[in-house]
């Protein structure tokens, strides 16, 4: 018999739609359910959560007009403020990520970047940088100027790089990490109108993938950490030939093997199975399976890379799936979580 307690989920919901906030969850170590422990509201619309590599401390943006950022302890049954929330000085963030020693959040709606320092007891400060992107796309109301979506380290932790839905575009920066200033070195322009969402890396660090939600597709890039350059090589669809009715891709995770990325779709309400060839630069979609709800949000990986969870923010849910060589998810169960936005696993 397995552990049947073998981690801990966290999972972020929006208050503004009837979420708890912030919900602390057991993970059964056998079947890969979720029971829940604990919630705090004490973040507003924590829309993505982010945790320390040791796995004590917990960090939530707060999407919100005024934008912020809230710590919590994570190894209790229930996330545990950690001081008051921080302005990110930036409006509606949607990312975060932990990046040498700082906080670093892609803010959606003032379309930039904030760097916020980190004490020792894990509290963030006050934002010691912010850089703000320029730009605009041919989408006539998605596009009108920069939204950053997303933000992280690249494999190396050399880099920083924020994925622009707005602008079309991801930039490359460097973050100083005694002045926390982030300074832009490159930007890679993406086909015009696809709206840029999120990106994942391959395990091998040399590729990255990255989601594009006004257009259904993946375009699959080089990485090269050396120089910091973002390669864009093609475009994969994540929808089938016919698909019915608007899509908005939202999510994408690589297998930890490498063989294979899933694509989660808004509308299609659809998880994309995508297939690595041995070079990791072409990507072709096996199939599409339900996403176990309605309009998913995010996906995340286990540890073990044995299960995908879909965090299914309309059906209000997140679903688990297992995996095996084939790449197919197989629904194995849910919990029911009112306005999920985001998972992650300490």
């Amino acid at each position: 018999m397995g552990d049947k307690s073998a981690g801990r989920a966290f999972i972020g919901s929006f208050t503004s739609a009837g979420g708890r906030g912030i919900i602390t969850a057991a993970v059964d170590g056998e079947t890969g359910a979720l029971t829940e422990t604990g919630a705090s509201d004490a973040v507003a619309d924590p829309s993505y959560l982010a945790l320390t590599s040791g796995g004590t401390v917990l960090y939530a943006v707060s999407e919100t007009a005024e934008g912020a950022v809230g710590a919590f302890e994570a190894d209790g049954p229930s996330p545990r403020p950690i001081g008051a929330r921080v302005p990110v000085c930036g409006a509606g963030p949607t990312h975060l990520a932990i990046a040498s020693g700082h906080l670093v959040t892609a803010n959606y709606g003032s379309g930039s970047v904030s760097v916020l320092p980190v004490g020792s007891d894990g509290e963030p400060v006050a934002a010691s940088g912010v850089l703000q992107h320029e730009g605009s796309g041919p989408h006539p109301d998605r596009q009108r100027g920069p939204h950053a979506h997303q933000v992280l380290p690249d494999p190396t932790g050399r880099w920083v790089l924020s994925v622009d839905l707005g602008t079309d575009s991801v930039r490359i920066c460097v973050l100083d990490p005694e002045s926390g200033e982030l300074t832009k070195r490159g930007e890679t322009a993406l086909r015009p109108g696809t709206g840029p969402r999120h990106l994942a890396f391959h395990p091998a660090g040399g590729h990255a993938y990255v989601l594009n939600e006004l257009e259904p597709t993946l375009t699959v890039c080089r990485w090269d950490a050396d120089s910091g350059v973002l390669e864009p090589l093609g475009e994969t669809p994540v929808l089938p030939d016919g698909a019915a009715g608007p899509s908005y891709p939202s999510a994408v995770v690589v297998s930890h093997d490498g063989r294979h990325v899933w694509a989660a779709n808004r509308g299609h309400d659809s998880i994309a199975v995508l297939a690595l060839d041995e070079t990791h630069e072409k990507a072709e979609l096996i199939t599409t399976v339900p996403c176990g709800g309605h309009w998913p949000r995010d996906l995340a990986l286990d540890p073990t890379g044995r299960r995908l969870y879909a965090a299914n923010e309309r059906s209000g849910d997140v679903t688990w799936f297992d995996i095996d060589r084939t790449g197919v998810p197989r629904r194995s169960g849910s919990l029911d979580v009112p306005a999920a936005s985001c998972v992650i696993f300490a």
